[in-house]
């Protein structure tokens, strides 16, 4: 089983939102995403500090999807560098995280995707 993982995005609002959730999710990508609204960004943007308005993507995936997954969401985002970071789930629920494993695409070689 490829390692699981949790993918943060932050988005411009609920439309971008349900479109990059949705095709992620549709697409085998991610086997859930929360959003997460009221997050309120502070960041620097060519030389100067920037506020935003935001919502959260809180993505869970497999590693071996990541770099598919990095791609599709550059291609669906709004913003000229849309924040795509990966954190490793180091444990949890077992029930949950074979869900997990089973809802994403499988490993190159490793069967039909899920639903197939």
């Amino acid at each position: 089983m490829s390692e699981p993982l949790v993918v943060l995005v932050t988005v411009s609002g609920r439309d971008e939102a349900d479109r990059v959730a949705s095709a992620l999710v549709e697409e085998g990508l991610a086997a859930c995403v929360n959003v997460v609204p009221g997050v309120r960004s502070v960041y620097r943007w060519q030389g100067q500090v920037e506020r935003a308005d935001e919502l959260l993507l809180v993505i869970k995936t497999a590693r071996h999807v990541l770099t598919e997954l990095v791609a599709r969401v550059a291609g669906l985002h709004s913003y000229t560098v849309p924040e795509v970071v990966a954190l490793p789930i180091r444990g949890g629920s077992a029930a949950y995280l074979d869900w997990l494993s089973g809802a994403v695409l499988p490993e190159a070689g490793g069967g039909e995707p899920p639903g197939e």
